[in-house]
């Protein structure tokens, strides 16, 4: 990952904890866990849709997808950089994203599932992105200064990617009968994930607690009735409630982010030393 330049707070981020919860020292541990969950998640999904580069169903989309990844794997820079900096044990950013074991990542388990089929795809963007720009949006008010500045920046983008991922979803479930069949196995398949997105483990608590970010069963209800309006109008039902599959915050992943990042970190782990 290229490095950046300092983001300065834009309008609308304070940096001072807008947050109800009272405000409180941050513990170290907390503040360097919570900004690997946030590098983490940008970084697995920003590579997953690079995977569509030069196979999407048109030019524009092909193009769109990558300009997501792009977003996505900008974010993460920040905030793993930052990560770097809170642990304090001399890596940067790049260590964290091209030197780290499977088990260290801390991404949610919805953003490491395989592209499948664009329908797939779309779904699982849908459902994160809309989750994300929620979370960016409270993230504004964090009482960590880079992290309300990359929130009040970053919602812009990741407001471009849930209006995308809606759209593709309206017209994927409005299309023909096979293109709606897509989507609703998609969603069958991509829903067990979403209440991961709303777990408040120890970590999560901590960090409401002290302003760092936000609790967040607080938008659950804005995040199903957003679901609800775009699928009805996508003509499909909200998939059946299943038993939630936990465990990437503490890192218990899938099979499949040991093969994402097996090709991730190839380059960097064969050539160390090697400079851009």
């Amino acid at each position: 990952m290229a490095s950046l330049p300092p983001i300065d707070l834009p309008e609308g981020a304070t940096g001072k904890g807008e947050f109800d919860s009272p405000q409180a020292e941050v513990p170290h541990d907390v503040r360097f866990d919570y900004l690997l969950r946030l590098g983490d998640d940008s970084l697995i999904l920003g590579q997953r849709l690079s995977e569509w580069c030069g196979h999407a169903p048109s030019v524009e989309v092909d193009l769109s997808l990558a300009n997501m990844a792009l977003d996505l794997i900008g974010q993460a820079t920040h905030f793993l950089g930052a990560a770097g900096e809170a642990e304090g044990r001399g890596r940067d950013g790049d260590a964290l994203a091209f030197h780290r074991d499977v088990l260290d990542f801390r991404n949610c388990l919805l953003v490491e599932q395989p592209n499948g089929d664009f329908a797939r795809t779309m779904a699982r963007q849908f459902l994160f992105s809309t989750w994300q720009k929620m979370l960016f949006d409270h993230l504004t008010g964090s009482c960590d200064p880079l992290i309300a500045a990359v929130a009040a920046k970053a919602v812009k983008e990741v407001a471009y990617h849930q209006e995308l991922s809606a759209e593709w979803v309206i017209r994927l479930g409005g299309g023909t009968e096979e293109s709606r069949r897509r989507l609703v196995d998609a969603l069958d398949w991509t829903w067990r994930f979403v209440p991961e997105l709303f777990e408040m483990d120890e970590i999560a608590t901590a960090a409401a607690g002290c302003g760092l970010g936000p609790d967040v069963g607080l938008f659950r209800e804005d995040y199903d009735r957003r679901i609800r309006s775009v699928l009805a109008e996508a003509g499909v039902d909200v998939p059946s409630d299943q038993r939630p599959i936990l465990g990437g915050r503490r890192g218990h992943h899938s099979e499949h982010l040991g093969h994402l990042i097996a090709v991730m970190q190839f380059l960097p782990r064969t050539y160390p030393d090697a400079k851009w």
